[in-house]
């Protein structure tokens, strides 16, 4: 998906100097980018504005040349169901529900993968075991693993991090990369992850400085 970004600036508060806010760019179809920003400079809201969950903002942000301000209640259930995949940095999981049923939450929408290989996902990220553990029981750790199998877990053209490994160790990580990038292909999609600073030894596209 081509997302063009054009002068956006928040409405409740002020960024400071950087190379999004107030600036015009582009993320490519089928490319991946890094977002490095400290903490409080509006990576989440940048990331809820692109998923269509806030508009306080000024400028633009156009899909494939069609601005997302025009998009109607059923566009943006439709295109978060079949074009964007997000893991937020609050998780957003259903502390009631099993791993698994907070999984298939989403993949019900679509059936984009078959429950077998949802266990099979779960058990490259080493929680296949907790499959039928309430998501309230789990670690955070565990719960970020659940949250990106999630977003993994439906067609998208676009995938959005948040700080999706803030709490996995590295060679868990290493396992949810090589998981997030298999899916980024095989959906030719745009990735976008937001970080702190580290880069996950993911040959990106290019970083941009929030």
């Amino acid at each position: 998906m081509q997302v063009n970004i054009q002068s956006i600036v928040p409405d409740y508060f002020t960024p400071a100097s950087s190379e999004v806010w107030s600036k015009n760019f582009e993320f490519q179809p089928n490319s991946k980018y890094l977002v490095k920003a400290v903490s409080g400079s509006g990576k989440s809201s940048l990331f809820n504005f692109m998923y269509g969950l806030n508009n306080r903002y000024s400028g633009s942000i156009l899909f494939n040349d069609t601005s997302i301000s025009s998009f109607t209640d059923t566009d943006w259930t439709t295109i978060r169901k079949q074009q964007i995949a997000i893991v937020f940095q609050g998780l957003k999981l259903f502390p009631e529900l099993t791993a698994l049923e907070n999984i298939q939450l989403k993949n019900t929408l679509t059936n984009h993968k078959t429950e077998t290989e949802i266990l099979e996902m779960m058990s490259q990220l080493e929680v296949d075991q907790l499959a039928h553990k309430k998501a309230e029981t789990l670690s955070y750790g565990q719960q970020q693993r659940i949250a990106i199998i999630r977003a993994l877990c439906q067609p998208f053209k676009l995938l959005l991090l948040d700080e999706p490994f803030s709490h996995i160790d590295e060679a868990q990580i290493a396992n949810a990369i090589t998981l997030v990038n298999k899916e980024v292909a095989t959906n030719k999609a745009t990735l976008i992850i937001a970080s702190l600073g580290d880069t996950y030894n993911i040959d990106y596209t290019k970083t941009i400085l929030l």
